[in-house]
C-alpha cells in the first residue's frame, strides 16, 4: 500500500512554553500561513501518561454500554452536544455518521468547579441555545465508576498546557497582527466557560462489510471522520489509543457500590494500529494530504476557525480527517479512542470584529450545519 507522507510537526517543550522562550519563527512554522497548523508539546507533566491511558480506556467502556444505558446519556434538545452522541451528525455529502460515538463534556469546571455548562448571557440562555447551556450528563457511578473524574482530570491538564500555548501565540500575534488585542488568546483559554471536550470512540470495522485495503495516499479516505475544520481557537489532542476489543473485555464490571475513588482498570493498549495508514490526516496549505502522528507522551494543538477569524486569517484553521483501521489488516476488532478539547471564546465574545459576530452566533451556525435535522 502506498502511504501518504508523514509530516514532521513543530515540537516544543513544556518548559520552553513556561519560560516564554519559544521562538517566533517556531510559532510561525507551526501556525502561520504556510504551516500545517499543528504544534506538538513534549515533556508534559508526569501524570499525563496515566491520565490519558485511563480516560481513553473509558471511551471503550462507554461505547460498549448497553443501548439502554447510552440512551440515558443523550440530550436531543441540546442537539447531542452534551452527553452521548451516535448517528446524530452529518458529514460529507450529507451522510449520517455512525462510525464513531462521542461523549461531549462542557469544561466550565476548569473556571469554576461548580459550573456544569457555559454561563448564560443576555442573548444566549438555556432555552434558545441549549447546545452550550445544558449541564453535563455523566454516567452514574454505578454504571461507570470513576468516569467523570478521569475525564475532568485529563481535560484540566490539557487546558493548563493550552494556556501556555495561547500565551506563546499571543506574543506572535501581537507582533504580526495590527490591532490584535493584547493577551487575547490566553484570556480566552484560561477564562472561557464555553470550552468543550469530546471523548471519541471509533468503533471497529465489521470484517463482513469492510472494504479491502487499496492503493492509496490517504486522500479522500476520510471514512471515520470526514474532512472538517474545528470551530474553536486551539484544539488540544491526545494521541490515539488503539484497543483490540476482540482480545480484551470492554464490558464494565457491575458494582453494587462504588466510591468517588473507584476507577475501572485501564485497558491493554496496542503499540500501534495494525493498519499503518489509519489515523489523523491534515490537508496542507499546498493541498497535499499528510499523515500526522502524535507521540503518546505529548499533547498536540491545532488551530480552528474562531482563531482564524480573530486573527484576520493570519492563523488558518486546519482541514483534517481520520482514516479508519482496515479490518482486513487485522485478526481483531480494532477500536480507536481519543480526546479533543476545543478551547473557545465565551458566547458573548466577538470572533469577527468587523462584522461584530459573537462566538455564540458563529457556533450556532456551525451546529445547525453539522447536526441531523
Amino acid at each position: 500500500m502506498t502511504l501518504a507522507p508523514i509530516a514532521k510537526a513543530v515540537t516544543v517543550s513544556l518548559q520552553e512554553l513556561k519560560d516564554g522562550t519559544v521562538s517566533l519563527d517556531a510559532l510561525k512554522e507551526a501556525f502561520g500561513p504556510d504551516s500545517l497548523g499543528i504544534l506538538v508539546v513534549k515533556d508534559v507533566p508526569p501524570g499525563f501518561a496515566s491520565l490519558r491511558h485511563q480516560a481513553l480506556s473509558y471511551s471503550s467502556y462507554l461505547g460498549n454500554l448497553p443501548k439502554s444505558e447510552l440512551d440515558k446519556l443523550e440530550n436531543e434538545k441540546a442537539k447531542y452536544l452534551t452527553g452521548w452522541s451516535l448517528g446524530k451528525e452529518t458529514l460529507k455529502n450529507g451522510q449520517v455518521d455512525t462510525l464513531k460515538g462521542s461523549f461531549y463534556a462542557n469544561c466550565a469546571f476548569y473556571v469554576d468547579s461548580k459550573l456544569a455548562c457555559a454561563e448564560p448571557t443576555e442573548e444566549f440562555n438555556p432555552d434558545n441555545f441549549p447546545e452550550y447551556l445544558s449541564p453535563n450528563i455523566w454516567p452514574s457511578e454505578a454504571t461507570l465508576p470513576g468516569f467523570k473524574p478521569a475525564v475532568e482530570d485529563l481535560c484540566r491538564m490539557i487546558i493548563d498546557v493550552a494556556v501556555l500555548v495561547a500565551e506563546a501565540c499571543d506574543r506572535f500575534a501581537e507582533q504580526e497582527i495590527p490591532g490584535y488585542p493584547k493577551g487575547y488568546l490566553e484570556h480566552v483559554v484560561s477564562t472561557s466557560t464555553t470550552t468543550k471536550a469530546r471523548l471519541l470512540h471509533y468503533f471497529p470495522e465489521d470484517p463482513a462489510t469492510a472494504p479491502l485495503p487499496t492503493e492509496s495516499n490517504g486522500e479522500d479516505e476520510d471514512d471515520w471522520c470526514a474532512t472538517h475544520l474545528d470551530h474553536g481557537c486551539l484544539t488540544g489532542l491526545t494521541s490515539a489509543m488503539f484497543v483490540d476489543e476482540a482480545k480484551t473485555s470492554v464490558v464494565a464490571p457491575a458494582f453494587e457500590e462504588s466510591t468517588p475513588e473507584t476507577r475501572l482498570a485501564p485497558l491493554p493498549e496496542l503499540d500501534a494500529s495494525p493498519d499503518p495508514a489509519s489515523g489523523l490526516y491534515i490537508k496542507s496549505r499546498t493541498g497535499q494530504t499528510v499523515q500526522v502522528k502524535i507521540p503518546r507522551d505529548c499533547i498536540a494543538f491545532q488551530t480552528g476557525e474562531a482563531l482564524e477569524r480573530i486573527t484576520g486569517g493570519k492563523f488558518k484553521a486546519v482541514p483534517h480527517f481520520v482514516r479508519g483501521a482496515r479490518a482486513a489488516l487485522s485478526d481483531g476488532r480494532i477500536a480507536r479512542n481519543t480526546l479533543a478539547v476545543f478551547t473557545q471564546p465565551n458566547l458573548g465574545d466577538e470572533v469577527d470584529m468587523d462584522q461584530h459576530i459573537t462566538f455564540g452566533e458563529f457556533a450556532r451556525g456551525i451546529v445547525a450545519k453539522n447536526t441531523v435535522s
